[in-house]
């Protein structure tokens, strides 16, 4: 049985913004970005979640033995969620 948003396309997320040149964002997924600073390092990684007053941006970081993320922090803006990424 198909339904109404089976027929419409799938939104790609544009990569947010950031003011600090410290790092950058590289595409994981639909609405996921890998967190690479200056030197070639993962830091983490950048979610953007929808939240009925707005987008949040959700600092996340791997671990490796479970296979999953982990939550740093849950911010409005996605210059916080990356700095909580640099310790």
């Amino acid at each position: 049985m198909n339904t109404l948003t089976d027929s419409l396309p799938a939104l790609r997320w544009q990569t947010p913004p950031l003011r600090s040149r410290a790092e950058h964002l590289d595409r994981a997924g639909e609405r996921l970005w890998r967190v690479v600073d200056a030197r070639g390092v993962i830091r983490g990684h950048l979610r953007v979640v929808a939240d009925p007053l707005g987008i949040r941006y959700r600092a996340e970081r791997l671990h490796l033995a479970s296979g999953a993320f982990l939550l740093v922090g849950e911010f409005w803006d996605p210059d916080d969620a990356v700095a909580s990424l640099r310790s």
